[in-house]
């Protein structure tokens, strides 16, 4: 029998917490709809059949309780697993987030820490409208204490989560939902609905990492470096696939897979290299994370840059709901994107 199989990111999700519940005895799972049912997309099915409702359980519709019991339960010796329905709804949580779970360890003197892997679905993509589409992941980004994790593939995805279980301290887990099942082209007529057949969808069916904090070079350059995570990996890629031969542009595509802890050795390395960047991603402009890797480009890599870093991002707007699609950057501002600065 093969030792991996082809999965979605979903079942590569679903596969990481079984591996770590059957490994470690001190995960749990919890959240809304997460035990029974098997969550809203699936992600935690058959999981409490098989490991039974005191390690995986519903709970009450309030993200705050979800967190602030997660926080006691990782300070009892626990490693929980909360799932947030939507990212939106993460917000009534913060105050837990960031308050306790992310200083537990420094006000305690390293006597506690808060080991919990707070996973959530996270921008858009399936019509779900301004409380079900949001990208938050800058708010969190900002807080010491707090890891920010977002997976580009299956393969990522278990192994990404899976060292977020054995992290000794709060791990902010986003998942794209609009790749849960299969990458999308960028364009809203021509999705990919399947993982099948994709490099990156065979994942090893037992116990692997994907160390946090190191990114991918998912597609070698010299021209210019994309940086981008989630979705916005597979609309790059397909972005720079798509030129016309006239125009080709040889862009290296760094997936940042963690957007804290950052590998901005990777991203140095690179940039140096092509003397270029371009940051992609799905998330407002303005205080988006895009805004930091810009500086830190900037500061790093100045004698080394021959034009402006730019950024191709969402727009500083509430999310539209029936024109999500022109909300995202997707190829066509993506090609104008490296067009203007590979002219500068």
């Amino acid at each position: 029998m093969s030792d991996s199989q082809s999965m979605t990111m979903i079942q590569a999700i679903n596969s990481a917490l079984d591996v770590m519940m059957e490994r470690d005895s001190t995960v749990t799972v919890m959240g809304e709809d997460v035990g029974f049912f098997g969550g809203v997309f699936r992600a935690t099915a058959g999981l409490q059949a098989k490991y039974g409702t005191a390690r995986v359980f519903d709970t009450p519709i309030t993200e705050c309780g979800i967190i602030g019991v997660a926080i006691g339960m990782g300070a009892y010796g626990l490693r929980p697993v909360p799932e947030i329905q939507f990212a939106d709804y993460i917000y009534p949580a913060l105050d837990q987030l960031v308050s306790e779970a992310a200083r537990l360890r420094y006000r305690s003197g390293g006597e506690f820490t808060a080991p919990l892997t707070v996973r959530s679905p996270f921008g858009g993509g399936i019509f779900g409208g301004q409380t079900h589409s949001q990208s938050p992941e800058g708010i969190f980004t900002h807080v010491s204490g707090l890891k920010t994790v977002i997976p580009a593939t299956p393969y990522d995805a278990k192994g990404l989560l899976i060292a977020a279980i054995e992290d000794n301290d709060p791990v902010i887990f986003f998942e794209p939902k609009r790749i849960y099942n299969g990458p999308f082209h960028g364009h809203y007529d021509r999705p990919v609905s399947s993982w099948a057949g994709h490099a990156d969808a065979e994942v090893p069916r037992g116990y692997y990492k994907v160390p946090l904090g190191k990114a991918r070079i998912a597609r070698p350059g010299s021209d210019v470096t994309v940086l981008a995570y989630g979705t916005m990996v597979h609309v790059v890629e397909s972005t720079i696939a798509e030129l016309p031969a006239t125009e080709a542009i040889d862009a290296e595509v760094i997936d940042l897979r963690t957007l804290l802890p950052l590998d901005i050795e990777t991203i140095e390395a690179s940039v140096k290299k092509t003397g270029r960047c371009l940051v992609v991603h799905e998330a407002t402009r303005t205080g988006g994370f895009g805004a930091e890797l810009a500086a830190l480009v900037q500061e790093r890599c100045f004698g080394s840059l021959e034009a402006p870093v730019l950024r191709a991002t969402g727009f500083d707007t509430p999310y539209p709901h029936s024109l999500e699609w022109a909300y995202f950057p997707g190829p066509v501002r993506i090609r104008e994107a490296l067009r203007q600065i590979m002219r500068d």
